[in-house]
């Protein structure tokens, strides 16, 4: 007979996310779980199929409304937003962001300063949004394992981890590398190039070994610092053969595209996009 333990829910329901690659279920969830899933309701929905853009209007217990724009091919993402005004003037408040790994997930609320010009009628809408300037991480959860960290804590190594994804796809986005064609294209080439101790001999990257190179145990891995020093800005020399950049990448990977994909995705915002209502 199979038993069931309250207290391994999030693990179990992340596992089945990473291993179907679902992470709207991974969102729905996370948030069953903690209670936010009933906090709003939708009240009208709008989606344009090309380039694949969805609007909710939703509303709180208190009656405030609220728009929520998210993306298909960046489903860790929504941007909550403020109604339009009589003249389709709207303002994007924050960043939703949710996604899972094989032991827990990230979530956190990053503040945005922007505006954009919003119409939603009966049958249709119409969406452009200015440039977006991400501000600060001002709320945030972790979950790892059965551990759920909270409040100050979470906040601080939020904005670490921020800071250090951040600094490496600022670094990647300037190299030249190929452009991601989605999350998995993404995966299959960078990681090689970032932690090449970690992959088969045969996708390394040709001298990511050098005679004299000297290695560094950290996480039961042994990280090569020569290669460490010839590949990365410094910056990011201590954080990789520490093997933080590696948890980072195991435990982030999602945002660590997101970051890498931003421009491409203020870019999309910043078109006129035809909506259609849905219900």
């Amino acid at each position: 007979m199979k038993k069931f333990y309250l207290l391994k829910l999030p693990l179990s329901f992340a596992a089945l996310v990473l291993l179907s690659g679902c992470i709207s279920f991974m969102e729905r969830a996370g948030r069953v779980i903690d209670g936010s899933a009933f906090a709003q309701k939708t009240i009208a929905l709008y989606r344009s199929s090309d380039p694949g853009v969805e609007i909710s209007v939703v509303e709180n217990k208190s009656g405030e409304k609220a728009v929520i724009i998210s993306a298909l091919n960046f489903p860790m993402m929504k941007i909550r937003a403020s109604m339009p005004d009589e003249e389709g003037n709207f303002y994007p408040v924050s960043l939703e962001y949710l996604a899972g790994n094989l032991h827990g997930w990230n979530e956190y609320t990053l503040g945005l300063l922007g505006s954009g010009s919003l119409e939603l009628d009966e049958n249709s809408g119409r969406l452009i949004i200015g440039e977006i300037e991400p501000v600060e991480i001002t709320a945030g959860r972790i979950q790892s394992y059965d551990t759920r960290i909270t409040g100050a804590q979470a906040l601080t190594a939020l904005r670490n981890r921020r800071d250090r994804i951040l600094s490496l796809a600022g670094w990647m986005a300037a190299t030249d590398s190929p452009a991601a064609g989605g999350i998995k294209e993404f995966e299959k080439y960078w990681k090689p190039v970032l932690f090449p101790e970690t992959v088969f001999q045969k996708r390394r990257p040709e001298g990511w070994l050098l005679e004299g190179d000297i290695f560094k145990r950290a996480e039961s891995i042994r990280w090569n610092t020569g290669y460490t020093q010839r590949t990365f800005p410094e910056e990011l020399w201590p954080v990789r053969d520490s093997a933080t950049l590696f948890r980072d990448w195991e435990e982030a990977l999602s945002w660590i595209y997101l970051e890498y994909e931003w421009k491409n995705i203020a870019e999309l915002f910043s078109r006129e996009i035809t909506l259609q209502k849905i219900r």
